[in-house]
């Protein structure tokens, strides 16, 4: 399974953000990872459609957008049409998880689904046949740079083992304190695609930065 670089535009500086993208994408990286916060479920406002819309004219990369937003299937034909190509929603802040998972794929999208840190994995086995991707929160949703949790990564050799049982095939993305110094140690539990706002987006040379994770995560698949 490929490992993934998704680096977060929370962390961006909005003032350069073609600039900032441009600079990942020379990097290597594959995705970009676009937090969609409505102050309801989390306790902060980030961004919507209208800034996915205007950053999708002018970059190659894929969108995974994460959706930290009440009621997440009002807006799956919204997000999909501004240009989403991952969509991934928390089991949390639904009550109907199989049918937001109907709805984005029959939008054509490929389908995530999300849990905070202190949700257990039990809670999305049902949807794991539906989904490409399952998100593990490893800080709380809402806030940039907080400190990696850990503990949570126990959550992730336990969907592997479910994955295994299944035969299934998604991807396992880790969101949340991700940086240089713990990054290798994540991917050994079985997670390929990385998350990582101000690791990449703070550092003096963004690209460099983007190409220095990149090369850990293409030495951890070899």
């Amino acid at each position: 399974m490929e490992n993934i670089l998704s680096p977060s535009l929370l962390a961006a500086d909005f003032t350069k953000v073609g600039q900032q993208l441009e600079q990942i994408e020379k990097g290597g990286a594959q995705y970009i990872h676009l937090d969609v916060m409505d102050g309801i479920f989390v306790p902060n406002i980030s961004f919507g459609i209208p800034v996915i819309q205007s950053i999708r004219k002018n970059s190659n990369l894929v969108f995974d957008v994460h959706l930290m937003i009440v009621e997440p299937e009002r807006y799956v034909e919204a997000f999909r049409n501004a240009g989403a190509d991952i969509i991934n929603f928390h089991v949390e802040a639904t009550e109907d998880p199989d049918g937001t998972l109907d709805k984005i794929k029959s939008m054509g999208a490929k389908t995530g689904i999300t849990i905070k840190p202190d949700t257990p994995v039990s809670r999305i086995v049902s949807y794991l046949e539906k989904v490409d991707m399952v998100l593990i929160m490893t800080v709380e949703p809402g806030f940039g740079g907080q400190k990696f949790m850990a503990e949570k990564m126990s959550k992730v050799k336990e969907l592997v083992e479910i994955r295994k049982q299944k035969n299934l095939s998604f991807d396992i993305e880790i969101d949340g304190g991700v940086n240089m110094n713990n990054v290798k140690e994540i991917l050994d539990t079985g997670v390929n695609v990385i998350v990582a706002g101000s690791a990449i987006f703070g550092a003096e040379n963004i690209e460099k930065r983007t190409r220095e994770f990149l090369d850990i995560l293409q030495e951890k698949t070899k």
